[in-house]
Parts: structure tokens; sequence; C-alpha cells
């Protein structure tokens, strides 16, 4: 028998997607404890439990998970010695700390796939920015390519597109890796779930419209506009993905379509993901729900999609920061099959993920045109 209102379900940071987890969690009745370096982050209302600290701190995240029956994160660059002691110490961590820590640095990511023999694209490990301008000058690599912290990066920091000799003053220094700049036809993600009997469920694939000018998904697409055959390939990479990691929980298997159709893997997230918050609203379970099966160790459901559907993402407006005021919300909430999640950051600064809006249609088009229209009428300014 199982007793779900029981279990303490620790979440290693409280952004909008440790938020829309323990709104999941509490139809479950589920008690959610959250640990943030801020006390107004998005999950602190509506969590069972709130503590203040830093996910990066040892002792903070040590003494965190001493009170909790299962952790897991919604946010990688956390504190691993200590989730490791936890670990040690019998704490129920997902995911496992050894695959989290291979995740945290983009590089061991691309020698994870190197040797699984998941397609990626070819990429140089440097240790600093001169090693870039070096293995340039030797003509290991070439430009146009793609630069890489190995850590902290998330949401279009820590890349750099360097396309001509005049962006070279703007690379990165420290750790990273260089990929080619391959062709990209299409970047689409596919969000994998697998629990501790190795049952795995993929949702249908997305496509990842990206914001140029931050280098972040501006809106999503489902289903994308490529064939049932790349479809498939899409959920059998991702599957094959999960479980060369031999992950339990959920994974976002971000994917590129070159030009010559075939399929490699960017890179991945082992939590919830930006790619999966259409779900909520389109699919018969959304990621939130699926990862809870994982973490607590029940069937996968069926991911299946109801239909179609459009998610942009709230951005805050360049040149605003401050605290958010959102206008055009009233023309928004008047578009049929529009639904709106405000995350709940009491500040804006320029492209900062302040909320989502998802529109479902049985029309993709008519959903696209939506799309449209809510984001010249949304703006988050201060």
């Amino acid at each position: 028998m199982i007793n779900l209102s029981d279990t303490k379900l620790g979440v290693l940071g409280g952004g909008q997607l440790g938020k829309m987890l323990c709104l999941e969690a509490s139809n479950w009745h589920v008690q959610t404890y959250v640990l943030d370096p801020s006390g107004d982050c998005p999950s602190a209302t509506v969590c069972s439990s709130f503590t203040r600290g830093d996910f990066r701190s040892y002792d903070d995240v040590y003494n965190f998970g001493r009170n909790v029956d299962i952790l897991t994160i919604e946010i990688e660059h956390v504190n691993t010695d200590a989730l490791q002691k936890l670990e040690n110490e019998g704490l129920l961590i997902r995911p496992a700390v050894n695959i989290l820590r291979t995740i945290q640095d983009k590089g061991e990511q691309k020698k994870f796939y190197t040797s699984n023999n998941i397609p990626t694209a070819d990429y140089t490990i440097c240790s600093k920015k001169d090693d870039v301008i070096n293995a340039l000058q030797k003509g290991n690599i070439e430009i146009p390519f793609v630069q890489k912290s190995r850590t902290l990066g998330y949401d279009g920091k820590g890349v750099k597109i360097i396309r001509s000799d005049n962006d070279l003053d703007s690379l990165l220094d420290g750790p990273c890796i260089v990929e080619d700049c391959i062709s990209i036809k299409k970047e689409i993600s596919v969000i994998a779930a697998r629990n501790s009997e190795g049952q795995v469920k993929c949702f249908p694939p997305v496509e990842m419209v990206f914001n140029q000018e931050a280098n972040l998904v501006d809106y999503l697409i489902s289903p994308p506009d490529i064939t049932e055959k790349q479809s498939s390939l899409a959920e059998d990479l991702a599957f094959k993905t999960i479980n060369a990691y031999d992950l339990n929980g959920i994974l976002a298997v971000e994917m590129f379509i070159d030009e010559n159709d075939r399929l490699m893997v960017n890179e991945v997230a082992p939590r919830p993901h930006n790619s999966g918050h259409h779900t909520i609203e389109s699919c018969i379970t959304s990621q939130y729900e699926q990862y809870l099966r994982c973490l607590l160790d029940l069937p996968l459901a069926d991911p299946g999609m109801i239909m179609p559907s459009v998610m942009v993402n709230i951005l805050g407006e360049p040149g605003y920061e401050g605290e958010a005021k959102y206008l055009g919300l009233r023309e928004c909430l008047s578009i049929n099959g529009a639904k709106i999640h405000i995350y709940g950051k009491s500040l804006t600064r320029p492209f900062r993920k302040m909320g989502h809006i998802t529109i479902i249609d049985t029309d993709k088009n008519s959903a696209l045109e939506k799309a449209k229209i809510i984001k010249d009428s949304l703006k988050v300014v201060s």
C-alpha cells in the first residue's frame, strides 16, 4: 500500500520548474520541501515547506537532504559532494549523483555521447580562451564554430557563436567545448521518462524556435513539421540516451536535424524542461506528473498528445529591469485556447523567463496565428 501523503519530496531549486512540480505533487497530497536562496522564488508560496539556503552550498544541501525521503533537482548546478554523502547514507536521490556530475559538465556529456555511439556534433575540448585561439591557428578548428562553457551555462548563457574573426574578442574564458557550426534545419526536443523498473515512455517531439538575440527558446510547436520517420527516429534516440545514462527520472533530449536530415544530440537536462511545459494542457500526462511517477516508483502514464499546441515563453522586455509589470494580459486572456502561466518572479530583466502561454487548438496553424498575436500583445516591463 502506498501512502503518498507521508512522502517528503525535497527539491533543490525553487524556480518555475519547482513550482510546477509542487503544484502537480499537491494533486496527490505529496509533501514538497524546497531549498532556494531567494525567499520570494516561484516555489515558495506553493510548496509544503520552504527553506532559504544555497543549493550550491555543501552544508545547506546536506542539512536539507537529511530531512526528506526523496531528493531531486529543478536545476543542475547543485552541490554534488553533499548529494554524494547523502546518497552514501541511503537517501534516494534522482537523478543519481554520478549521472548529474556527467551532465553538469558539457565536456563530459560529449565524451559520454561518443563512448555510447550517440550521434552528436564534432567537438574540441579546451581549458581556456587561449587554447581556442591556438586550435584555430593550427587549423584544428575553423570559423564558424560554437563555444560553450563546460559548466554553469543555461538559458543561452555560456554560449557564443563565432561567425567571423571579428567575434573572437567575445570568446568566453575558462574550460569550454568548441563545436562545429553545423547547418541546422530544425531544433527539436524529446522528453523521455524512465522508472526504476526500466520502463521508458517518450513524449512526442516538439520543435524549438529560438530567439536569436538571447539564444533561448522563443516558442515551441507541437507537433513539429517533420516526417513520421524523423519523429520515430527522434524518440528512438531519446530512448537510447536515457537508457545509456541508466537514469531513473526524466530527461529532456535536445536534438538537431541537419541539412542532410541527420539527427544528433545537442545536450540533455535531467529534470523537467522548458520544452515540456505544453504537456500540462496538450498531453494526456504532463511532464511533471510523469516525473513524479518516476520519483515515487509508480507506473509511467500515457504521454500521448491530446491536441496540437504552441508554447510561447513570456520573456522580460529588453531595456527594462525592475519590478515586473505585465502589459496585454487582458487581450491574451480573450484568446480562445490560451493557457497563461505567470511564474511569480517579482523582478524582470531583459529576456528573463517570467512565464509561458500554451495555446491549444485542433488546428496547429490556428495555434501559430494566436501565438503571433500573443507575442505582439504581451510585454513584461518595469
